[in-house]
């Protein structure tokens, strides 16, 4: 397996494409051969040209570019599997929890799935993590959609007419798009507190300049992959309670608290919401996956009768689509050079590897993945 087709996106709103012509270039000198359906890369900036000139064929349709390849990348699943050979390898994010029926029908095809959220979380496959780098720039961007709809500005200000106070922040979730929306934050000049499940996140809170709110939870920690352990009702309540008082106080508030494979938890009721002030602006960056706050919508901004405004915060980095590419792109070049087999000039499947154990999920007409398998 030599031949790379990088297919244009065909998902609502996405704008974002999965290999840019640097990595395009590098592939190619590394032996690999690179079809690039025309206009992959237009919504980036990247046109036919880019990639022409880094070294790939363009083709014009999906069926073309099928026909030429044995390896697809791409940012989303695709709306069908038709024209898909029989033992091509697909490689691209899939939701794969929520994709069960679709991946009995790769299987079925004989279709190799690699499903990049599933990379194992190692410091050997750090460079492959598409989950950690949209996170960041994710992170990042929804404290600027805060800031752009808060009515009031994020850093004090001293002027002729008495001084502006900084807008006050929350974040809940520290993990990667956590970490970048605090740091975002304190660079605008707000006043931050965050808040996670991992007493161990506390220090790198205080390293951004954050105060770290504390809840008495119990006994806590992080799964294997570095992710918060599910809370118990119990716990869930206890957090509620001890974020409701900072709520009240702050302008902004950002939830990040996915929990991976299964169904967000919901961490600001609406009696917590009625509690904050008009005006106030809450981001729920899990509205995909139900929701960390109750009546957020992933399709339309929610303005309550208290004047806060709810935003899903669905997939944000595709606001910075050039960045984004160029991290996903990144990651998919790390995984296909780790894989690429120098003397015999192919993609080495091998099975034993920790990374590809890890999110290779149908494999010679069988699925797999320890976690789907029972599906076969």
């Amino acid at each position: 397996m030599n031949k790379i087709f990088l297919c244009k996106e065909t998902v609502k709103d996405e704008t974002r494409t999965a290999l840019v012509p640097s990595d395009v270039k590098a592939l190619a000198a590394l032996g690999y051969e690179i079809a690039v359906q025309s206009g992959a890369g237009d919504s980036v900036g990247y046109n036919d040209a880019a990639y022409s000139a880094a070294g790939a064929k363009i083709v014009s349709t999906l069926d073309e570019g099928y026909q030429f390849c044995d390896i697809i990348v791409r940012i989303n699943k695709p709306d069908d599997i038709k024209g898909i050979r029989e033992n091509a390898l697909h490689v691209s994010s899939f939701d794969v929890f929520n994709q069960k029926q679709a991946i009995k029908e790769y299987a079925e095809a004989g279709i190799k799935l690699i499903s990049l959220e599933m990379v194992p979380r190692t410091t050997l496959a750090q460079k492959m993590d598409i989950l950690s780098s949209q996170a960041s720039l994710a992170g990042y961007y929804s404290v600027l959609l805060a800031a752009s709809k808060l009515p009031k500005i994020f850093p004090m200000m001293m002027t002729p007419s008495g001084t502006i106070s900084p807008a006050r922040v929350f974040i809940i979730g520290v993990g990667v798009a956590g970490l970048q929306a605090i740091a975002t934050a304190k660079r605008l000049g707000a006043r931050v507190e965050a808040f996670d499940t991992r007493p161990v996140v506390e220090d790198q809170v205080k390293s951004l300049g954050a105060k770290f709110v504390k809840i008495d939870l119990g006994e806590m920690g992080e799964t294997a992959q570095g992710y918060a352990k599910e809370l118990t009702p119990e716990q869930v309540e206890l957090q509620r309670k001890g974020q409701a008082k900072v709520c009240a106080t702050s302008d902004v508030v950002i939830t990040t608290a996915k929990v991976f494979g299964r169904k967000a938890p919901v961490l600001l009721t609406k009696d917590m919401v009625m509690q904050m002030k008009a005006g106030s602006i809450i981001i729920d960056m899990a509205v995909k996956t139900g929701g960390n706050v109750e009546g957020s919508d992933p399709e339309k901004e929610v303005v309550l009768e208290n004047g806060v405004r709810i935003i899903g915060g669905d997939a944000l980095e595709r606001f910075i689509p050039r960045d984004a590419s160029d991290m996903f792109s990144g990651n998919i070049r790390a995984l296909l050079e780790h894989f690429w087999d120098s003397e015999n000039k192919t993609f080495r499947l091998d099975t034993e590897d920790e990374i590809l154990n890890g999110c290779l999920i149908t494999n010679d007409k069988k699925i797999v993945h320890k976690s789907f398998m029972e599906q076969g």
